[in-house]
């Protein structure tokens, strides 16, 4: 019989005054005791709604009646038939906005914890699953994966277990992308994401890393000189963008890209590391996405005194709810309703403030979001040393620029259908190199979906 208790059982996590100075993962993760109590919790409904609101369609249910069984291993299985990468989904996934949002329970108090308990069985497995091998017989057909990041690596996972000899190309020297260089270490431990991609090369998949699709080979050259039959793209979305406001380029700005690389693929936070990294004492990160709260964690952790500036409200902030509690938690401090004018410079060409305006919201835009409007006369300084620029990325245009008779749109993202069909025959594509900036569970899907059609198009050649 189901546990009909209201709540999610809680997740141990680290007191947040001592969290914001380590790097270490935050969640501590569920005990078995809690694992078995939550998945009790659960159902098991016969239309599971949740399963729809997964993008790599997780058998939810099936995966959380085993757990509840206390049968972690197999619910870990479950879970892999359709994820590639699930220690990673049950850390970052934005589950209250996916399947936790249809999960019937949601309706009279709180919804089952599907992240925490999908983030337990990976685990789980991590510390005490066996060796099981994944017997595949090879097909004969080669597909090249270009970028090793969410997207890639499913679609080239998927492609494997059908039997595909599959190489990803990688421009960095390790693989993971944006679970690598762009998510901090106390949310994503970089062990759990080189162990997530060690079960892709037990199923075969090749990576070639420091491998600049488009400068070092072209697509067009792996398709006619390299005998793949199929290319995916999912090179991600790593352009940064800028306010174009005086004073960008002064010492002690960053975009949010290349200060989250320094810090979470080049480890500057670790003193045996020769990465170089200012420890400013006073920070201003602009935007308020993931992004955002993710440099200005990291930016706390190094010992500053750090501010959010984001132009609308609190209800408005785009980054998900838990992240922005533990923003908070940590001491950071939110300015809203607020945006830059200009970033303020010493004789030496170093940041020492900056100037901002104060917003009001006025008539929704676009998007159906109010529009963000000066006050007039509210000028004022922020006292900082640096500035963070986390505004959102778009697709680096060197594959669109080597590739012949591929589409790309207005913000150079790449046009392809909701399989990834693009406009050049054999080349698919998908994730932020298609959607722009979005998140990892949506490329994931992407991935899946692009495999799928990859299949069925050298099934039909």
């Amino acid at each position: 019989m189901a546990d009909m208790s209201l709540v999610k059982h809680p997740m141990p996590e680290q007191a947040a005054d001592v969290r914001n100075k380590n790097f270490e993962e935050v969640a501590l993760g569920y005990t078995e005791e809690m694992a078995v109590a939550e998945a009790k919790r659960c159902l098991n409904c016969k239309n599971p709604m949740c399963v729809k609101g997964c993008p790599v369609n997780v058998k939810i249910p099936e995966f959380i009646s085993l757990a509840a069984e206390g049968k972690f291993e197999e619910a870990y299985y479950k879970i892999r038939e359709t994820s590639s990468l699930p220690a990673v989904c049950g850390r970052v996934c934005p589950q209250e906005r996916q399947c936790e949002s249809k999960c019937i329970r949601g309706i009279k108090g709180e919804p089952v914890a599907i992240g925490r308990l999908e983030r337990f069985c990976a685990d789980y497995h991590m510390a005490h699953g066996g060796k099981k091998s994944e017997k595949i017989e090879k097909n004969g057909h080669k597909v090249a994966v270009v970028g090793a990041g969410p997207a890639g690596l499913t679609c080239a996972g998927d492609l494997a277990r059908l039997g595909y000899e599959v190489t990803v190309f990688e421009a960095f020297h390790v693989a993971g992308g944006v679970l690598m260089y762009g998510i901090p270490e106390f949310r994503l431990p970089k062990d759990i994401v080189r162990r997530e991609i060690e079960n892709l090369e037990k199923l075969g998949v090749k990576i070639e890393t420091n491998t600049v699709v488009g400068q070092t080979v072209a697509v067009d050259e792996l398709m006619s000189e390299e005998g793949f039959e199929a290319v995916f793209i999912g090179t991600g979305a790593g352009l940064p963008s800028f306010m174009k406001i005086p004073g960008e380029g002064l010492i002690g700005v960053y975009s949010a890209n290349e200060f989250l690389t320094r810090i979470n693929l080049m480890k500057a936070y670790l003193d045996d590391f020769a990465t170089p990294i200012k420890k400013h004492g006073k920070v201003a990160v602009v935007g308020g996405g993931n992004v955002a709260m993710d440099a200005a964690r990291c930016a706390k952790r190094l010992g500053a005194e750090v501010y959010i500036v984001y132009r609308r409200g609190m209800e408005e902030l785009p980054a998900r709810a838990e992240e922005i509690h533990h923003a908070m938690e940590e001491g950071i401090v939110f300015k809203l309703l607020c945006n830059p004018k200009e970033i303020i410079g010493d004789e030496n060409g170093n940041v020492v403030a900056m100037k901002c305006v104060e917003m009001e919201l006025g008539e929704p835009d676009a998007s159906g979001r109010r529009r963000p409007i000066e006050k007039a006369g509210s000028d004022f300084i922020l006292d900082v040393d640096s500035v963070i620029m986390a505004l959102g990325t778009s697709p680096n245009p060197l594959i669109k620029n080597t590739t012949s008779g591929l589409d790309v749109n207005a913000r150079g993202c790449i046009v392809a259908d909701e399989a990834g069909k693009t406009s050049k025959d054999g080349v698919f594509a998908g994730g932020d190199a298609v959607t722009g900036a979005a998140t990892v569970i949506l490329a994931m899907g992407a991935g899946k979906n692009a495999a799928a059609a990859i299949d069925d198009y050298i099934k039909n050649k």
